[in-house]
């Protein structure tokens, strides 16, 4: 019976790659990702939350299985999410060639590092061992070009086309991983999948993908009409604040505005969804350093709020500033907290 994955993995092209192929071996998944630092607790603690709710759920048949993979736990870490694993009756099991993890991973028995190949190469091995996936190879060579430019093996034949995949994901920002983490990855997935279907062309293999690379992210964001990628980006992102706008809704001395994370292109995504939810009166974008913009459709003057809340200005309908205090989260929610709380602090 294959188990209930929960499968936190790093932010570059080793960590997706690892996703990408276990969203394709287990029916039954969910997906985390993490820069290395706090987030990985926070992602860890996310997890842990999730297996729990989860379970109140779920049947007698319900077996959970916590993957970490392309990422070093240090021993406190790893200590922590052992007993956590206990808790809630979860296995664990860590994929990783980092040295930097050779102490958890000599304490642990679940911790398996390998520091000659990539996480993604270790993982796709595991799977065929362990789940029997993909028994005709379909997926080994896009697995080994991850795996040659990962750990840089330049003299691989595949070396040219795994380049060419670590700038396709590492520029793949056109949706912000913490505001809309489901849409991300499956954007980026959406481009390994290009990709696995593109390396088995031979030596052309890297101009085709580089030179397909703007189509094929144009064919995911396309909904009806084709247009421009920053339109049809525009459009899908603000659909997705449309679909999530109770979730994001921040308030201004009784105007309704909606708070978007790193998302740019505020004067085209803002003025997007301002005209297309005219009962919103302003948007507000904010970055990670706690500089935010301001976009209005001459429904209010954001030049004030901006002001009010920044110590910034502007236009009526296009301002911005910076919130001085602000602190930043791995988690939209708090930061949505932050900022509905430091207005209510400077409106009051």
């Amino acid at each position: 019976m294959m188990p209930n994955l929960y499968h936190l993995s790093h932010i570059d092209l080793d960590g997706y790659g690892c996703q990408y192929l276990t969203s394709r071996c287990f029916d039954a998944y969910s997906c985390y990702n993490a820069n290395y630092g706090p987030e990985v607790k926070a992602r860890l603690e996310e997890i842990v939350e999730m297996i729990e709710n989860d379970r109140l759920l779920g049947d007698n048949a319900f077996s959970p299985l916590i993957l970490i993979t392309d990422l070093n736990l240090t021993a406190k870490e790893a200590g922590w999410i052992e007993k956590e694993a206990v808790r809630i009756s979860a296995k664990l099991q860590l994929l990783d060639h980092h040295a930097s993890g050779a102490q958890a991973a000599e304490r642990f028995a679940w911790y398996k590092l390998d520091t000659t190949q990539s996480a993604t190469q270790i993982t796709y091995r595991w799977l065929k061992q362990h789940y029997g996936f993909d028994p005709e190879d379909r997926m080994s060579m896009i697995v080994k070009a991850i795996n040659a430019i990962d750990i840089w093996v330049d003299n691989d034949g595949l070396f040219e086309f795994g380049k060419v995949c670590l700038g396709m994901i590492s520029g793949a920002k056109e949706i912000n991983r913490i505001l809309f983490p489901h849409e991300d990855r499956a954007f980026k997935f959406a481009l390994l999948d290009a990709a696995q279907k593109i390396v088995s062309e031979g030596a052309n293999a890297p101009i085709t993908l580089d030179d397909d690379l703007h189509k094929i992210k144009k064919e995911f964001f396309r909904q009806e009409m084709n247009d421009t990628k920053d339109n049809l980006v525009a459009s899908f992102v603000t659909d997705l604040l449309t679909q999530d706008q109770d979730r994001l809704t921040i308030t201004y001395l009784g105007k309704k505005g909606i708070l978007g994370y790193n998302v740019g292109s505020s004067s085209v995504i803002g003025n997007a969804f301002l005209v297309s939810n005219p009962e919103y009166d302003f948007y507000m974008d904010i970055n990670y350093r706690g500089h935010f913009s301001l976009r209005s459709n001459n429904k209010m003057d954001v030049s004030l709020m901006a002001a009010a809340i920044g110590n910034g200005g502007g236009h009526p309908n296009a301002s911005g500033g910076k919130i001085e205090n602000y602190k930043d989260s791995f988690v939209y929610n708090d930061i949505r907290n932050f900022v509905q709380n430091h207005i209510n602090e400077m409106t009051a």
